[in-house]
Formats: structure tokens, C-alpha cells, sequence
């Protein structure tokens, strides 16, 4: 056996290197490496020590933030939106937690069979779901306000990723009544029509919030800081009678379709409070459901559309004449053959009415008569008091879209812009207007403001005075025989009920001529002697034979005054049966207009 040489030695079991012969082992390591490897090293640790000073100390506060937003969520609390009441406390518009579906789309389940069940679910389209599902976006909507059945049925298929919170929907249990009067929200829970929008400030309340931990499953393990609880919204107790306006909704409804009409309105004022006790339009909406709602079915006619009132402002000229003694009831006017030249052109009535008193010009609505009262007055006192009745202004009332009509001024007038005024051509107003300038003889010569809010007392507001409170009741007396057997709105009539009012029918005017399509409308108080209401009805380019005022209009003011009299407890003042026999005696007189 062989020895082993000097200077090696054995490895493992009978193995050996000799390291002096080696020539990896023999070569000599340059000193540069070694030192660029420790200068490599310093470095690294150089940058980690930086990177943890940047980190920890110069941005301490982005990198806390990011590292929360991987765990920590703030909820919000939504507050629920105020109640809209009627003046009784029935509920016109309430909120009601309602399941809104989300998503963090990166977490979702990718398997394409249960996206294609989620979409199924939400009723929209895969590809549609997909965009929603956007990997980069960090939260989603799926479906807000949804029901209860979607909600269960997402919650069944056991998606990851998708998730459930509570927001509010308002519901409105009058629907399409108390449309025009509530209004509805947005998605968001803003106001966009109507009480809703007036009193947006009022009824939305203010959000809270909820500071959380949540795990990677979206559920809540923690409440971390202080909870902000919600502040709900005040809740609008409104002057409008439900019943009042639903009944009034009807029968306008009715009307519109009785008379193949395009559109109609009913305003009914309480003349002691100046409460809006009714505001109805049709054609109307769902403000549940505005899936398919159309701007015809939105405008708010009564406060937003305006026309030439015609014969309705004959009895303020009547008025006008008696407050400043140029006239008294039983004053002599010539109305002539029916056909007055004037100023080039020929004022007519339907007929002959010769020699009559200015208590039969209102009666019998004569255009002549009341161009005669009105040609010996100055034109600034007919603006004047066209004016303190509130036309050409805008309405004082918490709604939206109001308008304020056409009323030029006085020195612009010619002679025969002023006779055509007169009784009602080339001036315009809203039906809403018209409503509450007869607050005027409901109230003894006063006009008083309106509201749509419950007024906390039933005692009369005050006025401002117009007419002195015996010239009222004078026009009061001229404006129940014009709504009586003789006059040219019987079918005003209420039984049980002594009314008063002037009908009014008018060409719709279409760039600078008048076509064949009319506006019909009719404005009365009741009861006669005490007024409590006024009713103001207006239909639409009636269709179906009738247009005159008083066998269009006059009908729905008939109805809507007998129930609303009812509610309001107000009794009869009049024997039916005595009503009766005055109706078969009395020949009806033809309109003007």
C-alpha cells in the first residue's frame, strides 16, 4: 500500500485531491472582486435602509392609507329621506330600504357560466356585465334599488366578490293622482320634480358613516373609529286633501276623455286659508315607475302652460267699473245687434242682446257690453288692476315652473288691445292664476296669497284689497246667474249648493293667427253668499262636438265643488228640489268669446 505524498490529503473513502496541483484551487482571487461583492452587498442594504426612511418616515401617511384601503372600508349610513304628508297625515311619498347590488370586480368568480346566470338575474346583457366587471375598477354597481326577489336570487348563486347593501326608494301610494303635486326622485334620492325638488334641502337629511374592517370575503370583523349616525330629513306636511285631489284627478281624467280632449287641469283653492287644496293634471304618471314617461305626461299644466283667459276677466272689468262709480249693477249698456265697429275691426256677441244692465253683461258673457265698461276707463287702471290680481307675475308659491303669463304694459296699448283685454284676447295666464286672482270675490275685494303648505291655523289670512267688500258681492251676485239656469254655464250647477263662476272659451293661437282647436275652462266659488272654495277647471282642444266653457268645464267644476264641499263638512245652503224647477223654467244663454 502506497503512502500518501507530503502535502496531500485523503478525502472521503479513499479519494483525495491535492490541493497544490489543483489549478482552480492554485489560482489567486484578484482583490477587486472581493470588494465589489462587499460594495454590492453595501448597497443593497443601502437601498433597503432607504427605502424603509422613505416608507416609514417621508411618506408614512400615502402608504398607511393604501395599506388600510386593503382592509378598511367606510360605510355610509344613509339617511332616510322625509315623508311628504297630506294635510291630514295620509303619506303622499315615503322612503323604504330597498337591497342595491355591488361588486369588487377583481374578486368575482370568473367562471362563465355563473356570470351568464348573474347578468340573467340583474336582466342585463353578458357583455354589459362584463364592462361593469372591469378588473381595474375597484367598485361597482350592479343593480341599485332593486327588489327583494333579484336581491335573493343574486344572493343564491354564491358569487364571490358580490355584495348587498340597503339603500332607500321612494314609494308614492297616490300614484299617478298626486303626480304632478309630489313629484319623484332620482337614483340618487334628489329631488327632480315637484315637492320633491322644492324642498330638497328639507327632506334629504344627511348621511352618516361607518368605519370598518372588513376580510377578504367583504365581511365586517371590526368597527374601527367613531360612527357618524345619520340625521333623517324633515318630513313637508303639504295643504293638499287627498281625497280632494284624487277625486279631482278623475274627473278631469274623465273629462279629457268624454271630450276626445288633448290635456286638462283642476285647481281648487280653500278661499278662507289660501291652501291649495287640489292639483291635478292629466294627462299624469307613475313617479314609481318612469320607465316610459313622456314630457306630456310631466307638465305640470295648471302652473306651467298659459292662455288667453278670455270671458273670465270680463267680471273684473265689471268689478273695475263699479269700485270707481262709473258704473252701478243696474246701469243701462247698449250691446246693440251683436256687431260693434270698432277702432277697424268688429266686436261681436253670439247674439243680440240690445239694451241690458252691467249685472247682465257678466251674465250673459257680452263682449260688446264689457268693451263699452272698459272703454271709459284710462288703460293704466285696467293694468293696474290686472296687475294687484297677480297677472303677468310670477305665482309666490314653494313649487317649481310657475310662470307668470303676458301682460304688457299700459302704454303700449292701442284702443283695440284694450277693448280685446277686456274680456280676455292678448293677455295670458296659467290656470293657477286664474284660481287665485277669484280668491278676489271669494274674499270680499281681497286677493290673498297661496300656499301649498298646511297653514297651522284654519283662521282667514290676510289680503290685500282690491275691490271694496260691497263691489265683490255685487260681482258675486253677477257670477251666480251667469253659473245659474239663465246664464251660460248651467251645467255649473251644484246640488244642494249655491255656486258662481264664468266659463271662458278661447281659439288657440298658433304663430300670429288663431286656429280651430280650443281652450275651454271654467272659474267659480261656492258657496255663493260664504265662499269657503274656488275651483278653476281647464280642458284642452276638446274634440268631440262641445267647446264652450260652460258645457265642457263646467261639468268637472260641478263634481269636484259638491264632493270637496263634502269633505270639508261645509252644508247646503239651497233646497235641491226648488234647484230643479228653475232649471226646467230658464232658457240657457250662449257664450261669447
Amino acid at each position: 500500500m502506497t503512502k500518501p505524498k507530503s502535502g496531500a490529503r485523503a478525502l472521503g473513502s479513499g479519494r483525495g485531491v491535492t490541493y497544490s496541483t489543483s489549478p482552480l484551487l492554485a489560482s489567486k482571487t484578484p482583490p477587486w472582486r472581493s470588494r465589489f461583492l462587499v460594495a454590492l452587498v453595501g448597497l443593497a442594504f443601502a437601498g433597503l435602509l432607504g427605502r424603509a426612511v422613505y416608507v416609514q418616515i417621508l411618506h408614512t401617511e400615502f402608504f398607511q392609507k393604501q395599506g388600510e384601503a386593503r382592509y378598511a372600508h367606510t360605510l355610509e349610513l344613509p339617511a332616510s329621506r322625509g315623508r311628504i304628508n297630506d294635510r291630514s297625515g295620509q303619506v303622499l311619498a315615503a322612503s323604504v330600504a330597498v337591497p342595491s347590488i355591488w361588486a369588487i370586480p377583481k374578486e368575482v368568480d370568473a367562471d362563465p357560466e355563473k356570470r351568464q346566470a348573474l347578468a340573467k338575474v340583474l336582466g342585463i346583457k353578458r357583455s354589459e356585465l362584463e364592462a361593469k366587471l372591469n378588473p381595474e375598477t375597484r367598485f361597482v354597481w350592479l343593480k341599485r334599488l332593486a327588489d327583494d326577489e333579484t336581491a335573493a336570487q343574486v344572493k343564491a348563486l354564491g358569487l364571490k366578490g358580490i355584495f348587498q347593501d340597503r339603500e332607500y326608494r321612494r314609494k308614492y301610494p297616490e300614484g299617478e293622482a298626486a303626480a304632478h303635486v309630489v313629484g319623484f326622485t332620482n337614483v340618487e334620492d334628489r329631488g327632480q320634480e315637484g315637492i320633491e325638488l322644492a324642498f330638497q334641502k328639507e327632506l334629504q337629511g344627511r348621511d352618516g358613516s361607518r368605519s370598518v374592517v372588513r376580510d377578504r370575503l367583504g365581511r365586517v370583523v371590526e368597527d374601527i373609529g367613531d360612527i357618524v349616525p345619520a340625521a333623517n330629513g324633515h318630513d313637508i306636511d303639504l295643504s293638499v286633501d287627498s281625497k280632494v285631489q284624487f277625486f279631482a284627478y278623475q274627473r278631469i281624467r274623465d273629462a279629457v276623455a268624454a271630450n276626445k280632449a288633448k290635456a286638462g287641469s283642476v285647481v281648487v283653492l280653500d278661499a278662507q286659508s289660501g291652501e291649495v287644496l287640489a292639483l291635478a293634471n292629466f294627462p299624469s304618471y307613475d313617479p314609481g315607475n318612469r320607465k316610459h314617461l313622456s314630457g306630456e305626461q310631466l307638465r305640470n299644466r295648471a302652473l306651467t302652460d298659459v292662455f288667453e283667459p278670455g270671458s273670465t276677466m270680463k267680471p273684473f272689468i265689471a268689478g273695475l267699473a263699479l269700485e270707481s262709480g262709473r258704473a252701478k249693477p243696474q246701469t243701462l249698456v247698449d250691446t246693440g245687434n251683436g256687431r260693434y265697429p270698432f277702432q277697424g275691426a268688429v266686436i261681436t256677441d253670439t247674439k243680440p242682446h240690445g239694451t241690458i244692465t252691467v249685472h247682465e253683461v257678466i251674465q250673459m258673457s257680452s263682449n260688446i257690453g264689457t268693451t263699452k265698461l272698459a272703454m271709459q276707463m284710462p288703460a293704466r287702471e285696467m293694468h293696474e288692476m290686472f296687475t294687484a290680481i297677480g297677472l303677468g307675475q310670477r305665482p309666490q308659491i314653494s313649487f317649481p315652473g310657475a310662470v307668470s303669463g303676458k301682460l304688457r304694459p299700459h302704454k303700449t296699448w292701442r284702443p283695440i288691445e284694450q277693448a280685446t283685454m277686456s274680456y280676455g284676447y292678448g293677455l295670458s295666464a296659467s290656470l293657477f292664476q286664474l284660481a287665485r286672482a277669484y280668491t278676489v270675490f271669494a274674499r270680499d275685494g281681497e286677493i290673498i296669497p297661496v300656499s301649498m303648505l298646511r297653514q297651522p291655523h284654519d283662521e282667514p289670512v290676510a289680503g290685500i284689497r282690491v275691490f271694496s267688500p260691497q263691489v265683490a258681492r255685487d260681482v258675486r251676485s253677477m257670477l251666480q246667474d251667469a253659473a245659474g239656469p239663465a246664464g251660460t254655464a248651467r251645467l255649473a250647477q251644484v246640488p244642494g249648493y249655491s255656486v258662481g263662476g264664468k266659463s271662458g272659451t278661447a281659439r288657440k293661437q298658433e304663430g300670429r293667427g288663431y286656429t280651430n282647436k280650443y281652450r275651454s275652462w271654467f272659474v267659480g266659488v261656492a258657496p255663493i253668499n260664504k265662499p269657503r272654495i274656488v275651483v278653476a277647471v281647464m280642458v284642452d282642444e276638446p274634440t268631440a262636438g262641445a267647446y264652450y266653457g260652460g258645457a265642457v268645464a263646467g261639468p268637472v267644476f260641478s263634481e269636484v265643488t259638491a264632493q270637496t264641499l263634502r269633505l270639508l263638512g261645509v252644508a247646503p245652503d239651497l233646497d235641491v228640489r226648488s234647484q230643479i224647477v228653475a232649471n226646467q223654467k230658464a232658457v240657457p244663454v250662449e257664450e261669447s268669446f
